[in-house]
């Protein structure tokens, strides 16, 4: 279970220095990266930052944990999973196309007079759906687990599943991080109760697919210790 909890804390450390070095709008970054980066989707869901240093820490455990595929096919593929993946959090700027489509049918739901509730659900839904698929496509790309057997398909079927509900849970979590309290960052430096609040809210969002990956981890660990005996 230790290292599946590994993208969760680098989500707390990221949260962590933020606080302590003061990092907001005022800090001086490259032109171009500024301008991707600050705009009314961080304003917004500011905690999607929280989100994209998970996603990345996930790939990258995927990288370098021990399977069967070798390191040329875990750097070349890992490589690519990690642009991917940016490209959908963070083209043309923060938020990429995963908070656009969210916002746009979660604002269109809204307008034909869904309830809200029901329209943040449409809206995360399909925020998740990227954000899982890219994940998904990249794990792939990086090809560090077992092969599946034909008659257990349907549980990895039921795992990809449950990984999506519980990345739904995780991006909605996050999304209400204003309606929870949290200030305005990065308009300005993190409050000591903003920080801890994501941090809060951090732990809440991703502990269900933590546990997720912890359960595959210690099942993948099982069939390898089973085949190499």
């Amino acid at each position: 279970m230790l290292p599946a909890a590994i993208p969760l804390a680098a989500a707390i450390l990221a949260v962590a220095v933020a606080f302590v070095t003061g990092f907001d709008q005022r800090a001086a970054l490259p032109p171009e990266l500024e301008a991707r980066f600050y705009g009314f989707f961080l304003d917004r869901y500011p905690l999607f930052a929280v989100a994209i240093v998970y996603g990345l820490a996930c790939l990258g455990l995927r990288v370098v944990r021990p399977g069967p595929a070798g390191w040329p096919r875990r750097l070349v593929g890992g490589a690519l999973a990690l642009a991917l993946f940016l490209a959908v959090c963070l083209h043309p700027t923060f938020g990429g196309v995963t908070l656009r489509l969210a916002f746009a049918s979660g604002g269109t739901a809204f307008l034909t007079q869904q309830a809200m509730p029901a329209a943040y659900a449409l809206g995360s839904a399909l925020a998740a759906t990227l954000f899982a698929t890219s994940l998904g496509i990249g794990a792939l790309l990086i090809g560090n687990r077992p092969p599946q057997r034909p008659r257990r398909w349907l549980r990895t079927i039921a795992g990809i599943l449950l990984r999506y509900l519980t990345l739904w849970f995780a991006l909605a979590v996050l999304g209400l991080a204003h309606a929870a309290g949290f200030g305005i960052w990065p308009r300005r430096s993190m409050t000591m109760t903003d920080a801890v609040l994501a941090v809060a809210l951090a732990c809440i969002a991703f502990l269900p697919h933590l546990s997720c990956n912890g359960l595959t981890m210690r099942q993948d660990r099982s069939r390898r210790l089973h085949a190499a005996a």
